[in-house]
C-alpha cells in the first residue's frame, strides 16, 4: 500500500521541515544498508542468487556504479532491474512541473532556475513516488537520439522561441528519468550513435540537440542488460560506454533443481493445480534441455519455458474437467506430453537437429519423469503397484480420464499412504491428487521397466 506523500508543498516549508536532499545512489545505498543489518532481502522474487549475483550487485550498488547485466535469455536480468526501484526513499520532492523532475532545493534546468529565482522560498513543489522513478526502454536498432536524450520541440519554435533557447527542448527517456533509475533492455541493440549520446549524458552531463549543447548534470542510476555474446563482440558496443560502467554482473541459470521449482511455482499463473511434484519434472526438463547438446546455448532455454510449461499443463487439467465432466481439476504427468509441441518455439536447435525436435523433447520429458520417479519415491516399497499386473490386468488412463474413473480402475493399493506422505498430501489429499501421484508411479515404473505400456490416441494403456 502506498504511503501519502509528505505535506510541505513550497520551497520554504521543505526548508523548514529539515529535508536533506540525497542523490540517487546515496538512497539506493542508505537504504541497502538498512535492510543488509535488518535481515530484510533487498531483492524480493529473486530465487537461486542468494551467493552468486545478489552479493556481487549488492557490493556495486554500494559503490554507487552503473551496472551491466550480462546473461542468456530467461536468466531474470530484467526481473532483477526492476526490484531495485524498491530501494529508493518513498517520496522525494520536485519541482511543480518541471519535465525532468528537479529538485526544489538545486534546479538544473532553465525553467526551474528562473521559477527558484522568481519565487524564492515560494517555489511550489510536488512528491514523486518511488514507483514513478523506474523507466525501463527496451533498446531497438530504431531508437532515435530523440527517444533517449530529446529533441528540438517545433511546438514551441512556432510559438516564436528560437531554435537556440533551451527551452525548446523536448526532453527524451533519459532526462525524464533524472533522479531515477534508468533500465535499459539489450544495451548492443542500441546504434553506436546512440551509445554515443548516452555516453555523453552519463560522463560529460551534457545533451546535444540539433547543434548546440546544454549543460545538463542529472542524477540517475543506469543499469543495462546484454547477452555476454553481443556485448562482447568488437564492434556491438563502443569502448568509451563499456568503460563508464563501473560493474558487470553475470546472471546464470539456476543450479538447483529446488530453486527452478520455486521459480516455477512463483511465477506461474496456473487455471488449475500443479502438484510439486509436476512442477519437478518440468524443472528437471528444462535443466535438460539446457545440458542438451542438440540446443543452441548461446540462445540458452529460458526460465519462461518452464514456467509456460506448468501454465499449459494447467490447462490440461482444466480442459479434462470440461470434458469429462472430472470434478478434480488436478494437472497429472498424462498432461505433459501433449503440450510440449506448443512451446517448441521457445527453444532454440543446432543445425542438424531439423525434424527431430519434438523426439529430443520426448526422451528428454521420459528422462526428467524418471529421474523424479527415482527422486520421490527411493526407498519405498512399490510392489502394491507391481501387483495390480500380476495376473494380466490393466489400467487405462490419458487426458481426457477423470480422476475417480482412473481411481475405479485401481482400488485399494497397499503402501499409498506413504506415497502420498512422501509427496507431501498426507491423510487429506483430494481424489485428484491420489490419481496425479498413482499416474507419477504407473508412468515411472514403466520407464524403468518394470511395467508395459501401450498409448494409442492419446489414451495410455500400462500393463497391457
Amino acid at each position: 500500500m502506498t504511503s501519502a506523500p509528505p505535506s510541505p508543498a513550497t520551497l520554504g516549508e521543505l526548508r523548514d521541515s529539515g529535508y536533506t536532499a540525497r542523490t540517487v545512489k546515496e538512497e539506493i545505498r542508505n537504504n541497502l544498508l538498512t535492510r543488509l543489518r535488518s535481515g530484510e532481502t533487498a531483492f524480493p522474487g529473486i530465487v537461486g542468487f542468494d551467493d552468486t549475483v545478489v552479493p556481487e550487485l549488492e557490493r556495486s550498488l554500494l559503490a554507487g556504479h552503473d551496472i551491466v547485466l550480462l546473461g542468456e535469455r530467461g536468466q531474470g536480468k530484467t526481473r532483477l532491474m526492476r526490484t531495485l526501484a524498491g530501494l529508493l526513499d518513498d517520496w522525494i520532492p520536485v519541482v511543480a512541473g518541471c519535465e525532468i523532475h528537479d529538485d526544489p532545493q538545486n534546479p538544473v534546468c532553465v525553467r526551474c532556475r528562473r521559477l527558484a529565482a522568481d519565487l524564492g522560498d515560494d517555489l511550489p513543489i510536488a512528491w514523486r513516488h518511488r514507483d514513478d522513478r523506474y523507466t525501463e526502454k527496451l533498446a531497438t536498432p530504431d531508437t532515435s537520439v530523440g527517444d533517449l536524450i530529446g529533441d528540438v520541440d517545433p511546438v514551441k519554435v512556432a510559438q516564436g522561441r528560437t531554435l537556440g533557447d533551451p527551452e525548446t527542448v523536448h526532453y527524451g527517456l533519459v532526462p525524464r528519468t533524472n533522479r531515477g533509475i534508468f533500465g535499459l533492455n539489450e544495451l548492443p541493440d542500441l546504434a553506436e550513435r546512440i551509445q554515443v549520446a548516452l555516453f555523453n549524458v552519463l560522463e560529460e552531463r551534457d545533451i546535444q540537440v540539433r547543434g548546440y549543447s546544454l549543460r545538463l548534470p542529472l542524477d540517475l542510476l543506469l543499469v543495462a542488460t546484454a547477452n555476454p555474446e553481443d556485448y562482447t563482440n568488437r564492434g556491438r558496443i563502443i569502448t568509451p560506454l563499456k568503460d563508464r560502467f563501473g560493474a558487470e554482473i553475470r546472471t546464470h541459470y539456476l543450479a538447483e533443481v529446488a530453486d527452478e521449482i520455486a521459480l516455477i511455482a512463483q511465477e506461474a499463473e496456473v487455471v488449475a493445480e500443479v502438484p510439486e511434484h509436476l512442477m519437478e519434472v518440468l524443472a528437471r526438463f528444462t535443466r535438460a534441455l539446457r545440458d542438451s547438446p542438440s540446443v543452441d546455448h548461446r540462445s540458452g532455454v529460458s526460465a519462461r519455458f518452464a514456467i509456460a510449461a506448468a501454465e499449459s499443463v494447467s490447462a490440461s487439467a482444466l480442459r479434462r474437467a470440461a470434458r469429462a465432466g472430472d470434478t478434480e481439476v488436478v494437472a497429472r504427468v498424462c498432461d505433459v506430453a501433449p503440450v510440449i509441441a506448443t512451446l517448441l518455439g521457445k527453444i532454440e536447435f543446432e543445425m542438424g537437429e531439423e525434424g527431430r525436435e519434438e523426439q529430443l523433447l520426448d526422451h528428454l520429458l521420459k528422462l526428467a519423469v524418471a529421474d523424479t520417479f527415482r527422486a520421490r519415491t527411493i526407498g519405498l516399497d512399490l510392489t502394491g503397484f507391481t501387483d495390480l499386473f500380476a495376473e494380466g490386468s490393466y489400467i487405462e488412463t490419458g487426458t481426457l480420464v477423470p480422476a475417480n474413473e482412473l481411481l475405479g480402475q485401481v482400488g485399494g493399493i497397499p503402501g499409498l499412504s506413504k506415497l502420498l506422505d512422501r509427496l507431501g498430501h498426507g491423510d487429506d489429499a483430494s481424489p485428484g491428487e491420489v490419481a496425479a501421484a498413482i499416474e507419477l508411479v504407473l508412468e515411472g515404473l514403466h520407464l524403468t521397466k518394470r511395467i508395459d505400456k501401450t498409448t494409442v490416441d492419446g489414451r495410455s494403456v500400462y500393463g497391457a
